[in-house]
């Protein structure tokens, strides 16, 4: 039963992760994205990971997939494109170039040799007198507070600055505009 359900889960998984990068509608791509966190949190459970499991779909599945879907809505991503036109002259060379780079980098670090076995920077995982969650919650709270909450200050910047950017002017802000741009025609 582990093997089939290893294995349905897997197939999930490697499908929603190609749906992510095959599908044209960003809309879908994203619900790609959740059914491919969900395929991982099968095989956490799988794994004994519980509270990876939780995390995963509450978190990425359930906070930030939704706020990608949320911006992508105020922005208007969902609708095509013309691909035939390219804004920056360049792009795609420099972007091809990018991507053949990193091809390179992860090429060669497979060949490296990882050393193992440091000792870990906030304690042990395994106490016997605290669970792991207990002792992630105590290293997260006191030792690591300040990037937690410094993540969470970025987030909350990035979905303002996607509010304002995807901010369409008022009727009449637009005409304030129109008759501006006509009043330096006319001069």
């Amino acid at each position: 039963m582990d093997w089939l359900v290893f294995v349905v889960a897997g197939v999930a998984t490697l499908a929603g992760a190609l749906g992510v990068v095959v599908c044209r509608n960003a809309v879908h791509s994203a619900l790609m994205l959740v059914m491919t966190l969900f395929g991982v949190a099968v095989l956490f459970v799988e794994e004994g990971a519980h509270f990876l499991a939780a995390v995963q779909v509450i978190v990425y599945a359930g906070a930030i997939v939704v706020l990608f879907l949320f911006v992508i809505m105020l922005l208007g991503i969902d609708k095509t494109e013309s691909l035939s036109s390219d804004p920056l002259k360049g792009q795609r060379p420099v972007a091809i170039a990018l991507g053949l780079l990193s091809l390179l980098e992860v090429l060669l670090l497979t060949r490296t040799t990882w050393s193992t076995g440091a000792p870990s920077v906030a304690g042990p995982m395994q106490s016997t007198d605290q669970t792991n969650v207990e002792v992630l919650a105590r290293s997260l709270f006191t030792r690591y507070l300040l990037p937690f909450e410094a993540t969470s200050v970025l987030l909350l910047i990035a979905v303002v600055g996607a509010v304002v950017l995807a901010r369409r002017p008022s009727r009449g802000e637009l005409s304030d505009v129109n008759q501006d741009d006509a009043n330096l025609v006319s001069r």
